[in-house]
C-alpha cells in the first residue's frame, strides 16, 4: 500500500507540476504591469535585454538584469516562489553541471582559490575558473528568467500572433501552437486514464496484468490520437483555415508602451557603458 501510494502521489504530483509550470494563461490575464503592455513591445524589449545578457562579461550587469526581472515579476503580481521554481528547475541547474569543469585549473589556469587532494589527485579551483562559471550560470539564469517572464505575462495566442508579425516562419508557429494544445490534452488523458484504471482494477495488481493494462492504454492512446488528428484538421478546414491561423487580438500602442521602450533603452545604454566588477 505504501508503494502504491507513493506511485500515486508521484504521478499526481508530476501532472500537477506540469500543469502549473506550462499552462499559466491565467497569469497573463491578471491586472499587472507587464500584462498591460503591448505584446510586440514586450517581445522587442525582452529580446534586447536577453541580447545584452548574452554579450556582457560583467557579473554586476547580470545581477542587475536578474534583479530587474524579479522586480517586474513582483510588480506584475506573479508569485515569486512560483516564478523561481519555474525558472530554476531545468535550464539553470543543468548549466551548473556544465560549468563545473571550468572551475578547475585544468580548464581555467590562473591563481588558485581552493585546493584539496583525494586519493592522491589534486583539485584546484582557480579565480578565472570561478569567474567564468559564475558568468555562464548567471547568463543562463537571466535569459531563462526573462523568457519565462515573457511567456507567463503574455497570452499564448497573442504571443503566437506576435511571432508571425515579426516574420517567424508559419510552420514553426503552427507546430508550436499545436504542441502546446496537444501537450495539455496528453496530460489530461494520462490523469484520466490512471483514475479509470484505479477505479476498475484497484491499487494492487500483478505486474503481468499491469503490463497488459499499460500496453492496452498505449495502443488506445495511439488510435485516439490518429482519429483526433483527422477530426481537428477537418474542424479547422470547416472554419476557414487556409494555412494561416488568425487571432482576434487587436494590438494597440499606448503611451506607457513607448515609455517602457524608452526606459529599457536608457537602462541598457547605462549598463553598456558602466564599468562594473566582473
Amino acid at each position: 500500500m505504501r508503494k502504491d501510494n507513493f506511485i500515486q502521489r508521484s504521478l499526481v504530483g508530476a501532472i500537477s507540476f506540469l500543469k502549473e509550470i506550462i499552462f499559466t494563461d491565467t497569469l497573463a490575464g491578471q491586472n499587472g504591469f507587464l500584462q498591460g503592455l503591448d505584446p510586440r513591445m514586450k517581445l522587442i524589449t525582452f529580446l534586447l535585454i536577453i541580447i545584452q545578457a548574452l554579450f556582457t562579461q560583467s557579473i554586476g550587469i547580470l545581477l542587475i538584469l536578474y534583479a530587474l526581472c524579479l522586480f517586474l515579476a513582483l510588480f506584475s503580481r506573479i508569485n515569486l516562489g512560483f516564478f523561481l521554481k519555474r525558472t530554476w528547475f531545468f535550464i539553470p541547474l543543468f548549466s551548473l553541471f556544465i560549468a563545473l569543469p571550468a572551475l578547475f585549473d585544468h580548464f581555467s589556469p590562473g591563481p588558485a582559490l581552493v585546493s584539496w587532494k583525494i586519493y592522491g589527485l589534486e583539485f584546484v579551483i582557480t579565480r578565472p575558473g570561478l569567474s567564468s562559471a559564475l558568468i555562464f550560470i548567471m547568463r543562463v539564469a537571466v535569459c531563462a528568467s526573462w523568457t519565462v517572464l515573457l511567456s507567463i505575462t503574455t497570452r499564448h495566442l497573442a504571443l503566437l500572433k506576435v511571432l508571425r508579425i515579426f516574420k517567424v516562419p508559419q510552420i514553426f508557429v503552427m507546430v508550436l501552437g499545436m504542441c502546446y494544445r496537444y501537450l495539455y490534452l496528453f496530460i489530461e488523458t494520462v490523469e484520466h486514464t490512471y483514475l479509470a484504471i484505479k477505479s476498475r482494477v484497484g491499487v494492487v495488481t500483478h505486474y503481468k496484468a499491469g503490463q497488459k493494462i499499460v500496453a492496452w492504454n498505449i495502443a488506445s492512446l495511439w488510435n485516439r490520437s490518429v482519429h483526433l488528428n483527422e477530426e481537428v484538421y477537418q474542424a479547422m478546414l470547416s472554419r476557414g483555415y487556409k494555412g494561416e491561423a488568425v487571432a482576434w487580438d487587436d494590438f494597440k500602442m499606448r503611451a506607457r508602451d513607448w515609455l517602457w521602450l524608452g526606459s529599457v533603452a536608457i537602462i541598457l545604454f547605462l549598463l553598456s557603458g558602466a564599468k562594473l566588477c566582473r
